[in-house]
């Protein structure tokens, strides 16, 4: 049986936006809606310092409202960067916003800024923190091949294929994980080595060394969800609708990310006639506090040495 890992103790918001020690990078991460991006915004006009996406999904240009992306007026507030940058029909890796992500930090440090990454994606702080395993790319005719082959499969049969051609990457995945079945899949038919054999061998991060301060915002669970089902409803009088149906009229694959943003399968469902509005809006706030949830138990298990910070919300 698997150790329980207990949830660190929490410090009060007002301890941890003082400046403190001198640092070379701040991290905020946290479950969405727990109020990220207005902390960033707090600690970049304290520290004169730029605020540094790292959210999977507001990357997209595609979704400003579904993905909760940062205002005019923040952005107006302090200098945001790699926000609403990559369009929807990329599959952005976080080997390249690892890449980005560095080149921000760069021209953070030639301006005299302290970078402040924020965000809800735990693999992109990883990445920043412990780096990446060094995986050749995947050629994009390879790549559009199997995914149209995998369209045709379902995940027990999609899995199969995987085991019978990178069994180590099959014991490790579920048959319903289709994206990482997907990528195993790429790598050993790209290299012919299990991608297991590459996550191995790890670059190291642009901040493996760095002094970072590292904030988990770990708001009460009851006040988190009710927040989130709010700001889904605030989200709809917002235009989420209009920004769902523009992304539909696109045709884009539904394995991308940006087709799997939390509100879109449930909106588009009700657009094609599946069902009511009523069920696509409680789909979508099932799916985001269930994010929720699974971020809080991925930072408490994979991340050590974050400071988990009590947010009270309103």
């Amino acid at each position: 049986m698997a150790a329980i890992v207990e949830e660190p103790e929490r410090k009060a918001l007002a301890d941890v936006i003082l400046p403190g020690e001198p640092v070379d990078a701040v991290l905020i991460a946290g479950p969405t809606a727990s109020g990220k991006s207005a902390l960033a915004i707090d600690m970049a006009r304290r520290l004169g310092g730029v605020v540094i996406n790292a959210d999977s999904m507001q990357i997209y240009r595609d979704l400003h409202v579904l993905t909760a992306r940062p205002s005019a007026a923040d952005e107006q507030a302090a200098p945001h960067r790699l926000y609403g940058v990559v369009d929807g029909a990329e599959n952005f890796s976080v080997a390249r916003w690892l890449g980005e992500a560095e080149r921000e930090l760069q021209r953070a440090n030639a301006l005299g800024l302290t970078p402040i990454f924020v965000g809800g994606t735990g693999l992109y702080f990883r990445a920043l923190l412990e780096g990446l395993s060094d995986i050749p790319p995947v050629p994009p005719q390879l790549r559009a091949a199997l995914r149209a082959e995998a369209d045709l499969l379902a995940g027990d049969a999609l899995h199969a294929r995987l085991a019978a051609r990178d069994p180590l990457m099959a014991d490790r995945l579920r048959p319903g994980d289709r994206q990482r079945i997907l990528r195993a899949l790429e790598v050993i038919e790209a290299t012919g080595r299990s991608l297991a054999s590459f996550q191995q061998q790890r670059v190291r991060g642009p901040l493996a060394s760095a002094r970072t301060r590292r904030l988990f915002l770990a708001p009460e669970r009851a006040a988190l969800y009710a927040r989130i089902d709010a700001r889904f409803d605030q989200m709809m009088r917002q235009g989420a609708v209009e920004e769902v149906e523009r992304l539909a009229a696109r045709g884009l694959d539904p394995a991308l990310p940006v087709m799997r943003a939390h509100g879109v399968p449930g909106l588009m469902a009700w657009l094609r006639g599946e069902g009511g509005r009523e069920a696509a809006v409680t789909r979508g706030k099932a799916d985001t506090r269930h994010y929720a949830k699974r971020q809080f138990t991925w930072f408490r298990h994979q991340m050590t040495g974050w400071t988990w910070v009590d947010v009270p919300l309103a």
